[in-house]
């Protein structure tokens, strides 16, 4: 299993936390044929695995999904590997659909407050220090509610990916794709500069744009640290995450009337299905059609 999971950081690009959970399903189906006498998984006994799974009702359908996905390109490597012949374990996909669940976003006022919360210390702290780190939180979060990148993207930009002076913002997403942003707000370019000043105060110890009072580079449970402390002191939507930051964007750029398809590019969507999900929760969207559409305000009685 080793050299399998070595592949996919070297050869797929994929992150720690993915190559992680890719481990633990792995590991997971092996302490279930173990507990269960199976010494051979075929299409019968991932069947049977997948079925107790989702019986016992402890895993989102996503999560099933998701350890599928970990078997079946498991088998492709040990096919590839010519160390198995067998593909039958590759027939269950069909079983396993996703059900589309509805994004979770933010109102716009909520995301005012939660800036304001940041402004707020910027103004108030009293230690250069504290004031330097709101400069940084301040950063953080007007970009990822202004370009719609995930926290995972944003903890991978270095101080070479950021181009202030054209707006511009490369992104490594997901398989190390890349996209180019234009950064449009000037709200989030000027945060940007003022922590770019700032940061070097903290003497940088790589490249990252965003690190820590150590210097070195926020992590993803840094930034979801971030924003539960000003969610929580601008007293807006208990349990919001910072993935409602990114979902909040996509919604209302379509209520603005973005096409789907630049969307798509903007988030960094390999299919636009996925991006569809939004439509689902822009009203504007569904106002202006039906307003304009409805056959029966075209009725005259």
């Amino acid at each position: 299993m080793g050299s399998y999971l070595e592949s996919l950081i070297v050869g797929r690009n994929l992150s720690q936390p993915t190559v992680r959970a890719y481990r633990y399903d792995l590991n997971l189906i092996i302490e279930w044929c173990v507990r269960n006498s199976q010494s051979h998984i075929n299409q019968a006994v991932l069947q049977m695995y997948f079925m107790e799974l989702i019986a016992q009702g402890h895993a989102k359908d996503t999560t099933v999904k998701r350890k599928y996905i970990s078997v079946k390109n498991f088998y492709k490597f040990l096919i590839e590997k010519q160390l198995i012949d067998d593909r039958s374990g590759f027939t269950l996909g069909a079983k396993f659909k996703k059900a589309k669940r509805i994004p979770k976003t933010l109102p716009i006022d909520e995301v005012q407050k939660l800036l304001a919360s940041i402004e707020h210390d910027l103004e108030h702290l009293k230690s250069d220090y504290r004031r330097l780190i709101a400069a940084r939180n301040l950063a953080i979060i007007e970009l990822l509610f202004s370009t719609g990148i995930r926290i995972g993207e944003l903890v991978r930009i270095d101080l070479q990916d950021l181009n202030i002076g054209e707006r511009t913002l490369l992104i490594f997403g997901k398989g190390r794709k890349e996209r180019i942003l234009y950064l449009s707000s000037k709200e989030v370019v000027a945060s940007l500069k003022n922590w770019i000043k700032l940061r070097e105060r903290l003497a940088p110890q790589d490249q990252a744009l965003f690190i820590n009072k150590y210097g070195h580079r926020l992590t993803i449970y840094s930034i979801e640290d971030i924003f539960y402390k000003y969610r929580d002191a601008a007293r807006i939507t208990p349990g919001a995450t910072p993935h409602a930051l990114r979902h909040t964007f996509a919604t209302n750029l379509l209520d603005n009337g973005a096409d789907l398809r630049s969307v798509q590019e903007i988030l960094g969507h390999s299919s636009v299905s996925t991006t569809e999900i939004y439509t689902e929760v822009s009203i504007q969207r569904k106002k202006n059609v039906l307003s304009k559409f409805n056959p029966r305000n075209k009725l005259k009685m």
